[in-house]
């Protein structure tokens, strides 16, 4: 496993100074089972906080574990615990869906009667799921309690699945029946970054204080990332920084019972496996949002314009692996079908202009227009929740076909659709 570790983040572990040592605990819980914990002690005398840490569920076990001894040399002890491997789950995003909330209300009983700390709950991606679901069975079972101060999440994903391009996505219902204080840091350079708003309002109305810190120019999983920039390795150096300063405003919050009041709906059940992701037959609504927009050039483009051609719009972003990925086969489609009435449409998320020339100056050479989403209002309209998100509109102006996810576009069966909007 030891090629895929970034290699940034072994040069970071070797240079800083040696971490809190881990020791492994042991907890019981009602059903008789027991879970392990690694165990990072406070290094600090007078630490009045602990986390209770579960590691994203794509990262290799040495990257939660260094990142959380070095929050521990900042004042805090941890305990970093593996639900996944606890429970014999596969290393998948669906796996901490079935992770049971009594778990994670067991551990905050320990947590709380061993240590008698203020407990803040850590997790990034889609632990904050089991997180939120055990703290709330935890706050039904102690109502009068005010040991637990909040959560911290990074890069939260709290949405039932990525729905098909053009649906609206679900939020799942512990967003909104949780009342504890949130603290999000959210990556900018994500899908998800843009829909951060319909989060906060949900995780609002559970009566949750939401406060949020937008990491500029990183993406999700930035800090365990083989392919990480500049700028993310740079933020890694001061995530357990970030991570501390998080808990410190929770801190400041009134120290107050928090029984959990709402009402939770049955959650959905996890969806099984990954989608097909293939160009598949459009399921929203046929006529397309409005898209006008500015090109590289300053010239303003409006999709209504191109009625009376086959347009492929692909929502894209240069710090997107799979989007620049899928890009050369584009580039091959729009030669292919050069002077027959069909056009891409390439829309931009949030980059600026130099950013973008640079990219196709000196990473992929391209043959049709980009246009530029500078705020995401298009990204929005268009219900875009996963990038490259593509829609195949026919010359009426209908959609047609959709796909989530980046596909080779010059493939037999994609020429074929094509060949038949065409005629």
């Amino acid at each position: 496993m030891l090629n895929k570790f970034p290699l940034y983040l072994i040069a970071f572990l070797l240079w800083l100074p040696a971490p809190s040592r881990a020791e492994t605990i042991t907890l019981g819980l009602a059903d008789g089972n027991e879970i392990s914990a690694e165990r990072f002690p406070a290094t600090s005398k007078h630490s009045d906080s602990l986390f209770i840490w579960l590691p994203h569920e794509a990262s290799t076990p040495p990257v939660d574990s260094q990142l959380a001894a070095q929050v521990a040399k900042l004042g805090i002890e941890i305990w970093l615990v593996d639900l996944i491997t606890a429970n014999f789950l596969p290393v998948a995003a669906s796996s901490m869906d079935s992770i049971p909330p009594d778990q994670v209300s067991a551990l905050i009983t320990h947590a709380s009667a061993k240590t008698g700390k203020k407990i803040y709950l850590v997790t990034s991606g889609r632990g904050a799921v089991p997180i939120l679901r055990g703290a709330r069975q935890w706050q039904l079972q102690n109502p009068s309690d005010k040991q637990l101060g909040g959560a911290i999440l990074l890069s939260p994903k709290l949405f039932v699945e990525t729905p098909d391009p053009g649906l609206e996505g679900e939020l799942l219902p512990i967003a909104s029946a949780t009342n504890l204080p949130i603290y999000i840091l959210q990556a900018d350079h994500s899908p998800w970054f843009w829909k951060l708003p319909r989060v906060m309002a949900a995780l609002e109305q559970g009566g949750s204080e939401v406060y949020v810190q937008r990491l500029d120019r990183v993406r999700d999983r930035f800090y365990f990332r083989p392919d990480a920039v500049a700028d993310e390795q740079a933020l890694t150096l001061k995530l357990p920084a970030l991570i501390k300063q998080a808990a410190w405003l929770l801190q400041q919050l009134p120290n107050k019972p928090r029984p959990a009041v709402a009402q939770m709906a049955t959650p959905p059940a996890a969806p099984a496996g990954k989608k097909d992701l293939r160009l598949q037959t459009f399921k929203g609504k046929p006529t397309p949002p409005p898209l006008l927009l500015k090109d590289l050039s300053g010239k303003t483009v409006d999709i209504k314009q191109l009625q009376g051609q086959v347009v492929l719009v692909n929502f894209w972003a240069s710090w997107c692996p799979p989007c620049v990925h899928e890009m050369p086969s584009m580039a091959r489609l729009m030669a292919h079908f050069k002077g027959q009435g069909f056009t891409i449409l390439a829309v931009n998320m949030a980059e600026d202009t130099p950013t973008i020339q640079h990219f196709i100056d000196t990473k992929v050479k391209v043959n049709f227009p980009i246009v530029l989403d500078r705020d995401g209002a298009a990204l929005r309209n268009w219900k875009v929740f996963a990038f490259p998100t593509s829609y195949l509109i026919d010359k009426k102006g209908k959609i047609r076909y959709a796909v989530f996810g980046s596909i080779d576009w010059d493939t037999p069966e994609i020429l074929s659709t094509i060949n038949t909007l065409l005629k």
